[in-house]
């Protein structure tokens, strides 16, 4: 087993190499570009050098190379001769040997003459018009400049140039070029040279690299055996977090609280499924209470009571009263089961001020008596209308249901707050305990048992209220102080401007 884990974490797909051969790669690739730059600085810096020994050594050639005319100083005249007759100062010029070196003069006129084409290099040629730039830049002393051309043979030589005659109204150009094949020659010996340290570097480099990456996984590969002995039964197990690597610790709390969450799940699958106990007692409970009172009240038609037309009378009444009590409690639990699967919306734009004042003449009716007040500022929602309905209608009759008949207020307000719609239901009931505020949105929760029972509640109201607004992005929350009575609270995006 040993050997296999080792040949699986030293394969090609294992994290070891692809981080030493990414390694590598970089390495290489920042090599290459340090390489490049150094040569084309080095080749700059080289050939500007060049270029300014070049601009030195033109200032000192001797005038009679361009003027082979002019009289030498303190030389006698010569016996003109027969043979000189058609360039009587041809012996005069003075001879130099330039060695991989070209001397053109370029004169005002644009006519080009190579000097050194018998003991040099053929000097290169620029169009005329490059030449009138170059003089019109030496004349307001600018900077060197230097070309690297080729001449006709094909030869790279670097050249500069110097205005000869007057200062102020030279008489034409000067241009001495250098073969570049020795610069070149410097370049490349110094960029094998590069190369060579290059390769020992990187071989260096794995060298050092590999005990150090090797070193670098074993918090990673301890990390993988306590993940092989993690399940279910062992959720409690925690990896270290303080590793001394900053990734492998972040990975560890990660891994930590994955372990967290599976271990909340479970619990979480466990409470849910005593929740659908209970849920599956509450209901059958529930169902039993109408079925029970309907099967008493047939038994009793069944022993005479349908021959007196008073309890004949009286006992269809509660049988259809507890048959709309049972009708009313399965559709609240297929409502409940709807909106847990995936909620319907049926969303429009709606006057919330005008939905809430429709419904003022049924609030009003289902109120007995109590005072209720509206108030309500004009509101444009993307909602659904029918849902929003139902959450108005809930709250208002689990108003209704703790407030006394004689003495109670209910306040209503539909309001705004940035781009959400507001809900307020307010009443002046007997208020709820502290203690059963966490769990009232929970399904058939009664603070009361037997006062709810008395007025026909199941305990879903308010369950069914609070996933109606969380399918419209929003959230029911209560506010309520005991004698003094509650507030509910509801609130969802949607307003249009």
């Amino acid at each position: 087993m040993r050997i296999r884990d080792r040949i699986r974490s030293s394969g090609p797909g294992s994290l070891r190499t692809q981080l030493l051969s990414r390694s590598l790669i970089v390495l290489a690739l920042l090599l290459v570009l340090i390489g490049a730059l150094q040569y084309v600085l080095m080749k700059n810096a080289m050939f500007r050098n060049q270029a300014e020994a070049l601009a030195l050594q033109v200032r000192s050639l001797p005038k009679e190379l361009w003027e082979p005319d002019r009289e030498p100083r303190n030389r006698p005249a010569l016996p003109d001769k027969d043979t000189d007759q058609e360039n009587p100062r041809q012996q005069d010029k003075p001879l130099f040997f330039l060695p991989n070196m070209s001397l053109a003069k370029i004169d005002i006129d644009g006519s080009y003459s190579d000097l050194a084409a018998d003991n040099g290099l053929n000097a290169p040629q620029l169009p005329s018009e490059d030449y009138t730039a170059v003089l019109a830049q030496l004349k307001e002393r600018h900077p060197l400049r230097y070309e690297v051309i080729e001449n006709a043979e094909g030869t790279e030589q670097i050249v500069v140039f110097r205005p000869y005659g007057s200062p102020d109204s030279p008489s034409g150009l000067l241009q001495l070029g250098m073969d570049t094949q020795p610069l070149h020659a410097v370049l490349m010996r110094q960029l094998m040279i590069f190369a060579l340290l290059a390769l020992l570097a990187m071989a260096g480099g794995i060298a050092l690299y590999l005990p150090l990456l090797r070193r670098t996984l074993n918090p990673l590969s301890r990390m993988v055996e306590t993940v092989e002995r993690t399940d279910a039964g062992n959720l409690a197990e925690r990896f270290p977090v303080m590793q001394g690597q900053q990734e492998i610790d972040r990975l560890a709390e990660s891994f930590n609280g994955m372990l967290e969450r599976l271990e909340d799940a479970f619990q979480a699958e466990r409470e849910a499924k005593e929740q659908m106990r209970r849920f599956i007692a509450d209901a059958s409970h529930e169902l039993r209470t109408p079925l029970t009172s309907i099967h008493g009240f047939l038994e009793v038609l069944g022993r005479g009571a349908a021959d007196n037309p008073q309890q004949l009378h009286a006992a269809l009444s509660s049988m259809h009263g507890e048959s709309k009590r049972m009708k009313k409690l399965v559709e609240d639990l297929l409502l409940l089961a709807k909106l847990d699967r995936k909620p319907e919306l049926h969303l429009q734009e709606t006057r919330l001020d005008q939905l809430l004042h429709e419904m003022e003449p049924h609030l009003k009716m289902l109120a007995q008596g109590r005072e209720v007040f509206f108030q309500s500022a004009p509101l444009l929602c993307r909602c659904d209308p029918d849902k929003i309905k139902q959450v108005i209608y809930n709250l208002f009759l689990n108003a209704v249901q703790h407030t006394n008949p004689d003495r109670g207020q209910i306040h209503v307000t539909l309001d705004r707050a940035a781009d959400h719609a507001v809900l307020l239901v307010r009443d002046n009931g007997t208020g709820i305990p502290k203690e059963h505020l966490p769990h009232l949105f929970e399904r058939f929760y009664r603070i009361d048992e037997s006062r709810t029972r008395q007025q026909g509640g199941s305990g879903l109201g308010l369950a069914i209220t609070q996933s109606i607004i969380a399918a419209h992005g929003g959230s029911l929350s209560v506010d309520s102080t005991v004698n003094l009575g509650s507030e509910f609270r509801a609130e969802w995006p949607g307003i249009i401007p």
